[in-house]
């Protein structure tokens, strides 16, 4: 071969070096405007310094939320009362309840009016326990039925919160300080009272049962061992009480997770206990 050879032989091998030609400027062209346009970058482990980071590592770790000065609970949302309390029957129509949204199956019980309504599901109805008494207020309970009935045909208004009660010092602020032994009597039953409010009832389980539990474990409900029928609990005993409990945080079936009540895990192992002892 001759030193002065033309590299190039073929006209497959022109094309190619013309391509690259063109090809490889214009990809390092756009390498470049891609680095240099990246904008800022931060260097690895330097995002302790943001302001967000820092204002995570200062925020305390307990808040707090003040609280009105008459002390009136704020009301919880309809729509969440009724998915924890009423939904796992309105939802799919267990023991005759009318479904959420069925026109025809709720018009007759429109026509009675918001406070029947409302008086059947505070005193309880057929398989419905009474709900009086349980985790919402009777102002939620009204609620979730006006929301219930609205879905379904009915333009009830909805509840308010009720108004809180004013202060009890306000009425005899023009009243002279009694003597100094009179407070000494009154202040004696004021401090046994926080006492008995928080003593445990030894009956969490029954009373559970009997607000959250009660309404499918009474008629037996979409499959429910009802309350004392040793042959349905048999083959469930066998998970013990833990096994079952975890059953009933989870949800199985038709039973939506804890009932859906919000109790606490320990309440839901409490009513667990009293069905099964109920079943022994």
């Amino acid at each position: 071969m001759s030193e002065h050879e033309p590299f190039i032989k073929t006209p497959r091998q022109l094309i190619t070096v013309v391509v690259l030609a063109f090809v490889v400027p214009i990809l390092l062209i756009v390498l470049l405007a891609t680095y240099v346009g990246s904008g800022k970058r931060t260097a690895a482990g330097s995002t302790a310094l943001t302001p967000e980071a820092i204002e995570a590592r200062i925020r305390p770790v307990a808040g707090f939320q003040l609280a009105s000065a008459g002390g009136a609970k704020a009301l919880r949302p309809a729509e969440e009362v009724y998915k924890a309390q009423c939904g796992a029957c309105h939802e799919v129509g267990a023991a005759g309840a009318p479904k959420l949204g069925d026109t025809a199956a709720w018009a007759p019980r429109i026509k009675t009016g918001y406070e029947a309504l409302l008086g059947s599901a505070l005193k309880g109805k057929g398989a419905m326990a009474a709900q009086a008494g349980g985790e919402y207020s009777d102002a939620e309970i009204g609620r979730a039925v006006v929301y219930m009935a609205n879905k379904s045909g009915a333009k009830f208004e909805e509840p308010q919160a009720p108004a809180a009660a004013a202060p009890a010092a306000a009425a005899p602020a023009a009243v002279p300080a009694p003597a100094a032994p009179a407070p000494v009597a009154a202040a004696a039953p004021a401090a046994a009272a926080p006492a008995v409010a928080g003593a445990a009832g030894p009956d969490a389980g029954k009373k559970l049962y009997e607000t959250a539990c009660q309404a499918c474990h009474v008629a037996g409900v979409a499959g429910a061992p009802k309350l004392g029928d040793k042959a349905a609990w048999a083959p469930r005993l066998a998970a013990g009480v833990d096994g079952l409990t975890a059953s009933v945080i989870k949800g199985k079936g038709a039973m939506p997770p804890k009932g859906g009540s919000t109790a606490s895990d320990a309440e839901i192992k409490a009513s667990v206990q009293y069905m099964v002892d109920a079943a022994k």
